[in-house]
């Protein structure tokens, strides 16, 4: 339609004019905060997932480096050179018997008894050695393994050594007189303690994997191999006729038989996280070795009536336990 002064405008109604209701507004906020809530909690779901598996990572890596270390060692426990078994090695002494040499932190003939070339204790309180700060795991099992190492040494004096022939051999701090190859080797004398301390190195307070080594002098040094390293539990596998090689049970430490032969290692390691997990609680209770619940629980390894208890420890930390046989290569000599 048109006035005579031009056309008619047309002015918008007022259905044109409408917006979003209050209702819609609230339905549309609504669902939004629900797809924030949701993808904030995936998000907090994953990352939460995330540190779990990195925390199994780590402590399954901190298994395998300590399996790492201990496992080639014992295979190698009553390899002496050239010659078969320790028994005629001249110059070794036991561990009861006069000193036969210059005393260590370890007791003055505690590298010279070759014929313990593999030896435990059930718990720290019998150790020999001086543990790093004092500060052995009082219920944790500790392993020492004497041997020769495994390629011929190049030195002379130092340390302590094996100078071996097919038909006799001797441990010598001077090796300049010893026969020379092909009728004759010089090794050096390996031995090497292992134990859990309390400690680590670097941080109080974090258990960790350490050794006590046999080196120049001789002497013995201390040396941490992992740290995260909670328990140790050690049980031997025997062969009761000595001749087989084969083992027939597995028995802790100080209970192998007269006559009976050490053939194989059984070894438990409780691998504890560095640092407490918010909102995660432990709530296993670890039985293995000789810890066993009938004879009770504890939450402190470090306890004197713990050695034979399962550890239940209702903490932050996260834990792996794993387990491993090992068989000794040299089991009737070399």
């Amino acid at each position: 339609m048109t006035t005579s002064h031009g056309p008619r405008q047309r002015f918008p109604t007022k259905r044109t004019e409408q917006g979003v209701s209050l209702i819609e507004l609230l339905v549309a906020i609504t669902i939004g905060a629900l797809l924030i809530f949701g993808a904030t909690q995936v998000y907090v779901d994953s990352r939460n997932t995330y540190e779990i598996n990195e925390s199994t990572a780590r402590l399954q890596e901190t298994a395998r480096y300590a399996m790492s270390v201990l496992e080639p060692d014992i295979r190698m426990s009553n390899y002496w050179g050239l010659l078969k078994g320790a028994g005629i090695i001249g110059n070794q002494a036991r561990q009861d018997e006069p000193s036969a040499g210059p005393p260590t932190n370890c007791g003055a003939n505690y590298a010279r008894d070759l014929v313990m070339n593999i030896e435990s204790s059930d718990g720290s309180s019998t150790f020999a050695c001086t543990a790093y700060r004092a500060s052995a795991v009082a219920s944790a099992d500790t392993l020492t393994i004497r041997r020769a190492a495994a390629t011929p040494s190049t030195g002379a004096t130092g340390r302590l050594r094996v100078c071996s022939t097919r038909v006799m051999g001797e441990l010598v701090t001077d090796s300049s007189g010893c026969t020379t190859a092909p009728a004759g080797q010089v090794n050096d004398l390996i031995v090497n303690a292992y134990y859990i301390s309390q400690d680590s190195t670097d941080r109080p307070g974090l258990p960790s994997l350490q050794r006590i080594a046999l080196t120049d002098g001789p002497a013995f040094v201390a040396e941490e191999i992992v740290p995260g390293i909670e328990d140790m539990q050690i049980q031997f596998g025997v062969d009761p006729t000595g001749m087989r090689g084969v083992a027939t049970r597995y028995v802790n430490p100080g209970d192998v038989a007269a006559g009976e032969q050490i053939v194989s290692v059984r070894i438990w390691l409780l691998i504890r996280s560095e640092t407490p997990e918010v909102g995660f609680v432990d709530g296993r209770t670890y039985a293995y070795a000789d810890r066993d619940e009938d004879n009770g629980k504890t939450a402190n390894l470090n306890a004197a009536s713990a050695a034979t208890q399962a550890y239940e420890p209702a903490d932050g930390f996260r834990r792996l336990l794993v387990s491993r046989t090992i068989q000794i290569r040299n089991i009737l000599g070399t």
